[in-house]
């Protein structure tokens, strides 16, 4: 598998205007065989937008953050944003890909929608097996997607709002039932807010006290409300996520500690080996060896 060498940053993958509408926001695509997977998609990257992939066919593996999955049939692909993809070798494939951005889900149309679990994800999954019947429904609702998409009008958008908003319910119920635990709550927005922003600064914050500022509300209030919605201490939301992001690095590029340190906000790069080694049991250089000879 490709990894990247010290000068190359993760590259972003920028949202692809939609040729058949012109949309910033949204692309259908069906495959029926072809091989649609550029040279690039075989580098570590990100995508500047979520994906979601109805597979029907195809063979291959791919990874998500640091964990590979051998693709199957009548499955469901999903991932977001902040997510480091790569693919071993481009397949022929057959199924059908939609993608959207955070201004797509910001729609007050699709208030609904970005609420659901299936989107927020809170069990950091990514492949949503499906029985025939989930696979033949899942199905026909993309092909009425599909056919509104391509039939632009006066009520296209509150017709795919529809659809969408069906497809995405459904595929929420199976996410609920595979992911046991995912159905949020409503107590759980401060929870929510607090992990949001930890997404957004965990490069620059490294405290629960700048959370807590940035959220307008006492340290001792958010550490309170986190570990008893969450079950764990508010800082170790903040140094799990710096810890995956130290994995992600360490993983897919060749990059010195001492320039991961600093990309994660690490004035010291000694200090950064003491905090992973203290988080993980091991150092970043033997995580290193050891994640690499496993996947060799």
């Amino acid at each position: 598998m490709y990894t990247l060498n010290s000068q190359q940053p993760v590259p972003i993958h920028p949202f692809e205007r939609d040729e058949v509408t012109g949309s910033k926001l949204f692309t259908i695509l069906r495959s029926e065989g072809e091989l649609p997977y550029e040279e690039d998609l075989l580098i570590p990257h990100r995508k500047a937008y979520y994906l979601l992939v109805f597979v029907k066919h195809n063979r291959g593996r791919h990874w998500v953050d640091m964990t590979p999955y051998e693709r199957k049939d009548n499955t469901l692909y999903f991932t977001a944003p902040h997510q480091i993809l790569v693919k071993e070798a481009a397949t022929p494939f057959w199924g059908t890909r939609l993608t959207f951005t955070d201004e797509f889900l910001a729609l007050q149309q699709n208030a609904s929608i970005r609420e659901l679990p299936l989107i927020q994800n809170p069990q950091n999954g990514h492949e949503l097996l499906l029985t025939a019947a989930d696979g033949a429904f899942v199905e026909e609702m993309l092909a009425k997607i599909e056919t509104e998409h391509n039939r632009p009008g006066e009520w296209q958008h509150r017709m795919l709002t529809a659809y969408l908003t069906v497809l995405f319910t459904y595929l929420s119920r199976l996410y609920t039932e595979q992911f046991t635990g995912a159905e949020p709550s409503a107590d759980k927005l401060l929870l929510k807010t607090y992990q949001a922003k930890i997404e957004e600064c965990f490069r620059e914050l490294h405290e629960v006290g700048a959370y807590a500022s940035q959220l307008h509300i006492s340290a001792g209030h958010l550490s309170e409300v986190v570990k008893a919605q969450s079950g764990k201490p508010a800082i170790k939301h903040i140094h799990e996520r710096l810890v995956l992001e130290a994995r992600r690095l360490l993983f897919y590029t060749s990059s010195s500690l001492k320039e991961i340190a600093f990309d994660l906000g690490f004035a010291d790069a000694s200090y950064f080996n003491r905090f992973f080694k203290r988080e993980t049991g091991v150092t970043p250089a033997e995580y290193r060896i050891a994640i690499r000879k496993m996947y060799q």
